[in-house]
């Protein structure tokens, strides 16, 4: 009896909680200054701590327990009669209101502070094709550069000689780098680790993701090696608060670039390049073929080594996996949802632009 009438009121103030963070996303200013800079950092490493040291992904565990769970509930669900499940009902909608409790005290909240562009003293803009085109070709000529580097030919792939276990305590090393510049960067008691579900997220066209109710950074480890210290930096970036996918990903390129590993440094033009050239070839087509060929052939096979990659795990599930992760982000003040990954380039731009060079 106690344990329903605990579940009704849970239950109750899940739209209490809707309207409380819906009410909470129009207050910016406030979330930065007392929950993005004060209770976050807080929870964030109290979270790495408690989990950072287990060698499996705890999240990954309780993922799968919420799939079993909600795949249990919807079979009993219609097997029998609604009036006899309505205590079932109401138990599911408490666990629904407790995670969204969790979810936005634990992380979701920052996906309502105020934009990056603020803490580095500039005001990102509608880009012009022209600064599109500046700053696609300062990245190939330091693509080009590292590469060189690290190959010494300018036709073969870049091999990584380390581990991509290695490589999360190495992407801790660019974090401390960055912070010494920008202080609300650093990173402290680190929590990346292999995802358990590297296989469904390869189905699922997704790199990693940080689970917001441990903490834990998952990362999957079946992606090639020269993507994957950006995709580490990327989800270590969520974790220190910074929530936007275009945001994180913007992080996760200089955490990369501010790395003394070369390695580091190459996969971080390697990303920018991507997403400058992608945006290039919709504006100005033949400008993009001209600066394709500019870019060493070694870094092309890259490319495509990465396109065969993804192609393999193609299914017809995963444009209804997006489309659910679409309406995921649009719900959370992100409203080119899934596009938002490709607005880095509005920062790239506007970050070149700020420091004259990248």
């Amino acid at each position: 009896m106690l344990s329903q009438k605990r579940n009704t009121i849970l239950a109750l103030l899940l739209p209490i909680q809707i309207g409380i963070v819906q009410y909470l996303s129009h207050f910016q200013n406030l979330i930065e200054i007392y929950y993005s800079n004060q209770v976050y950092p807080i929870l964030s490493k109290l979270l790495r701590l408690l989990f950072g040291w287990i060698p499996f992904s705890v999240g990954d565990v309780l993922l799968l327990l919420l799939i079993f769970v909600s795949l249990r509930f919807l079979i009993l669900l219609f097997r029998y009669q609604l009036k006899h499940q309505l205590h079932r009902v109401i138990r599911a909608l408490a666990v629904v209101s407790l995670i969204h409790f969790c979810f936005y005290l634990f992380w979701g909240l920052n996906y309502f502070r105020k934009p990056l562009d603020s803490q580095f003293g500039f005001k990102t803009s509608e880009y012009t094709t022209e600064a599109l085109i500046s700053t696609t070709t300062a990245i190939v000529k330091k693509a080009n550069i590292y590469h060189q580097k690290l190959t010494e030919n300018d036709t073969v792939i870049v091999k990584f000689p380390m581990s991509k276990s290695e490589m999360y305590t190495i992407a801790v090393d660019g974090y401390d780098s960055l912070s010494k510049e920008y202080p609300n960067f650093k990173y402290s008691i680190k929590s990346v680790k292999h995802s358990g579900l590297s296989l469904f997220q390869s189905y699922n066209g997704t790199s990693g993701y940080l689970n917001p109710l441990t903490g834990e950074a998952q990362v999957n480890a079946k992606i090639l090696k020269t993507g994957y210290p950006t995709t580490v930096c990327h989800e270590m970036a969520h974790q220190i608060g910074f929530a936007a996918e275009n945001e994180a990903n913007f992080i996760g390129f200089l955490a990369a670039n501010y790395n003394t590993n070369p390695y580091f440094k190459y996969s971080s033009y390697r990303m920018a390049l991507a997403y400058c050239l992608n945006e290039l070839r919709k504006r100005d087509p033949e400008k993009h073929k001209e600066i394709l060929s500019t870019i060493h052939k070694g870094i092309l096979k890259d490319y495509h080594n990465s396109y065969q990659f993804w192609q393999q795990y193609k299914n017809p599930l995963e444009p209804i996996f997006k489309k659910g992760y679409n309406a995921y982000l649009k719900a959370n003040n992100q409203q080119k949802g899934i596009d938002s990954y490709n607005y880095v380039v509005d920062l790239l731009i506007s970050y070149y632009q700020f420091r004259a060079e990248i």
